[in-house]
This record gives structure tokens, C-alpha cells and sequence, in this order.
């Protein structure tokens, strides 16, 4: 059974940074694009980054998070990360690895991050 484990959520003043991680069991990690996702109260969950497998890993964000938050993967490691900087309250959300495989969609437990002074 596919395994996605989020860590690294927490309380952040605005304007400070996190780094969340996700380590991914049970499936050939390298093979597949991998999503970071956010759901914050009331809220649909939303797609935040994307990175591929192509060429070391190519990179997708959404308008609200460029600049500020960065994806990338350490294959060896079979672990995703996020990067986030600049952090705003607005950023206040459960954050969820994601993985498609097989057009089936696999998420982890989630992180909770907070942006508050």
C-alpha cells in the first residue's frame, strides 16, 4: 500500500519560513510526479506545487505561492519537499503530499501550518 508521510508543520510568525517534507513508501518513487496540495478552513483543497520526473525535475506553482515557495525531490531519499518562505497568513492551511498513480490519487496525512503573530 502506497505511504505518503508529511512532516515539518508548524506555527510561523508572518514573513517567516518552513520546510515540509514528505517521505514516500511502497512504490517506485522516481517514476512519478509528485504534488504538494492545501486545505484551509472552509476551503476547497488546492493545488500549491508540482514537480515531474523529466530532466531532474521540472516545476509548476500556483499564481498565489510563486516566488515564495519552492518544490524539489531527493530521489535517493524517496522524499519530496516544500520549501516555503515569505509566509503570509493566508498561507494558514493543512498541507497534503500527493502522488497519482494509475489515475488513482494517494495522500498523506497532512501537516498543519500556521501563520500568526
Amino acid at each position: 500500500q502506497v505511504q505518503l508521510v508529511e512532516s515539518g508543520g508548524g506555527l510561523v510568525q508572518p514573513g517567516g519560513s518552513l520546510r515540509l517534507s514528505c517521505v514516500a513508501s511502497k512504490f517506485i518513487f522516481s517514476r512519478y510526479a509528485m504534488n504538494w496540495y492545501r486545505q484551509a478552513p472552509g476551503k476547497e483543497r488546492e493545488l500549491v506545487a508540482r514537480i515531474t520526473t523529466l530532466g531532474g525535475g521540472s516545476t509548476n506553482y500556483a499564481d498565489s505561492v510563486k516566488g515564495r515557495f519552492t518544490i524539489s525531490r531527493d530521489n535517493a531519499k524517496n522524499t519530496v519537499y516544500l520549501h516555503m518562505n515569505s509566509l503570509k497568513p493566508e498561507d494558514t492551511a493543512v498541507y497534503y503530499c500527493n502522488v497519482r498513480i494509475v489515475s488513482y490519487d494517494y495522500w498523506g496525512q497532512g501537516t498543519q501550518v500556521t501563520v500568526s503573530s
